[in-house]
């Protein structure tokens, strides 16, 4: 199982601010199963769709 990226936002985000997750509502508002998860290595929070590649690959 693989993630798609959509989005990214870096982990400074203003208190009270919360970009990526209001990225994520509308993602979800318009159909898309989006998600929030936290990239420890590059300090940023990333806008995902879970799902298998589409590569073709096994």
């Amino acid at each position: 199982m693989s993630a798609r990226v959509l989005e990214r936002f870096p982990a400074g985000a203003p208190r009270g601010s919360w970009p990526a997750e209001e990225y994520a509502a509308a993602r979800r508002a318009e159909g898309e199963p989006a998600t929030v998860v936290m990239d420890l290595k590059s300090d940023a929070f990333l806008v995902v769709v879970e799902g298998l590649e589409e590569d073709g690959g096994a």
